[in-house]
Parts: structure tokens; sequence; C-alpha cells
């Protein structure tokens, strides 16, 4: 049996396509017309013998073909950049000092370190877990290079990478809250805007709450949340597999959706900065696109 190679350049356009949201924005990311994706598309459908997409209402949607083409594709890409950057980075030394918030801190930091490293071994990474506020200042103070936020998509130098909407979070076999029983809920402590989100939410739905428990890191309300003391407020990102988005069937009102950002500091970026920010940015956005399709709006780059 001859072998089969494919094409990189329309492995990378399937995974832009996919992360962006459709062909359209992957077009214009990949420097394309659409016409010219679609073609790049079926060519590639013809190379492995199945159809990778089928239509869904007035839009497309991945094949079990496509999916797979799709998870090897991502790692394909991945490979090619990898190595592309060992070879013209090898040169690249220096240290990066990166906060993120405790929502990424296992949903994308151990893969993106783990990439970096393989690729600039001689870069320090000095990395912290802290709540938004805290990011934010230490950024202010050129204490942090980078900051990745929940929030903040309007601060000022951010760059958006996309949104997820924000939901109650609960056990799975938690008991029907009784009629007029406060909502009980685990927040941070001081302010923060899930803990706004939330009362701001409940006192619109006219129901009555009660903080059952505060505290400073996400770990720690995820033990509250995971023990029946409370509900919370934040996104999938990160949710713990304890616990569950609480419905419409749990009573509580909707909410928003919150932007996940980029943010830098202001004395420029360094060859390392710039380089760690791409993996991460990248890491994050293939995150978002794993969540189902109504449920996540990706940012174009």
């Amino acid at each position: 049996m001859a072998t089969i190679n494919l094409d990189i350049d329309v492995l990378r356009t399937l995974v832009t396509a996919q992360r962006l949201g459709g062909f359209g924005r992957a077009a214009e990311q990949v420097g394309r017309s659409q016409s010219a994706v679609s073609q790049q598309i079926h060519k590639l459908e013809e190379r492995v013998g199945l159809p990778l997409f089928r239509k869904q209402g007035r839009g497309l949607e991945l094949t079990e073909a496509g999916e797979t083409v799709l998870s090897y594709a991502r790692r394909i890409v991945e490979l090619n950049d990898e190595a592309v950057t060992a070879v013209r980075g090898a040169s690249i030394d220096g240290a990066v000092r990166f906060g993120l918030a405790g929502d990424f801190a296992e949903a994308g930091l151990p893969e993106a370190l783990g990439r970096f490293a393989r690729a600039h071994p001689s870069v320090r990474v000095e990395a912290m877990v802290e709540r938004n506020a805290t990011l934010l200042d230490r950024l202010d103070r050129g204490q942090l290079d980078l900051a990745l936020t929940l929030g903040h998509g309007n601060r000022p130098g951010a760059e958006r990478i996309g949104t997820l909407p924000l939901v109650w979070i609960g056990r799975a076999d938690a008991a029907p809250r009784r009629p007029n029983e406060p909502v009980p809920l685990a927040l941070f402590e001081g302010n923060c805007f899930c803990r706004t989100t939330a009362i701001d939410a409940l006192d619109a739905a006219g129901l009555p709450w009660r903080v059952a428990f505060t505290s400073p890191s996400l770990h720690g309300l995820w033990a509250a949340v995971e023990a029946g003391l409370a509900v919370t407020v934040r996104t999938q990102m990160g949710l713990p597999a304890s616990l569950a988005v609480l419905g419409r069937g749990s009573g509580l009102p909707p909410l928003g959706r919150t932007d996940f950002s980029m943010h830098g500091g202001s004395g420029g970026a360094s060859a390392a900065v710039a380089r760690f920010k791409e993996i991460m940015v990248a890491i994050v956005a293939e995150r978002l696109a794993a969540v189902p399709a109504a449920q996540v709006s990706a940012v174009a780059a």
C-alpha cells in the first residue's frame, strides 16, 4: 500500500478553521480566499478517502473521520512548529515571569511549560497562580511580563483570546433548594467579578442568598462546593470532574459571558516572552475549541 502524505499547510488550515469557528475566518488568517480554503479541505478529503464534514443546519460539523484527522492535525502542526522553533530559537535565553488565574493552572499551564521548555531550554520560566486582581497589580508594578486572566478584556492592551459563558457550579447530586431558602454561595474574598455577577443575578431574580464560604483560592472554592456547602460561579475551564454545571432545572438565574485575556507588561516583550505568549495563547484557544460550540465564542487573532 502506497504511503499517503498529508499536506501540512492544509492541516494547519483545518486546525485554524476549527479554532476560529469557520473557513471564512481561517481564510483571512492563512492569507487565502475562502474558495481556496474549501478546495484545500476537499483535496484533504480525497487524500484520506472519507468526508471530513457534514451539513448541520446552515453550517458544517466534523464527521467522526474529521474529528480523528483534526486531533492528529493539531499534533502534526504543533510538532512542525516546535521543530522549527527549536532550530531557529536555540539562541533565545533570559527569563519569562508569567502569572495566570487558577482556572488555567491545570487546563493549560503544564502543556505550555513543556512545549516551551523543549523548544527553549535556556529560558527560565517563573510561573505563579493568583487571583486576577493580584496578577494585574503585579503586572503594573513590573513584577510580571505576562498575565492570563479571566475577564478584564476591556483593559488597555488586553488581547482577548475568546469568551465562555459564566455558569452556576455545584454537586451533581445536590438536593433541590427549598422555596425561599437562601442560595448558599462560595465566593472569593473581597471584590471579584464572579462574586458581583452571582449576587447581581440573584438580586435581579429576586432570590435570597447568603455567603456560606469564602476563600482566597480557587481550590478552596472547589472544596467547599464539592463538600455540598454551597454553589459558585465560574466558567467550565478547569472544572473538576466531581462537579457539574447546574442547568435551568436548578432554579438559578442565567448569567453572562466573560473574556479570556492575555496582558503584557508596559516595558515591551523580549523574544522569550513573545514566544511564551504565542504558545500559551494557542493552547488556551485549543481548550476553548474543545468546549461545545453552543457555549464558546472564539475571537479571531
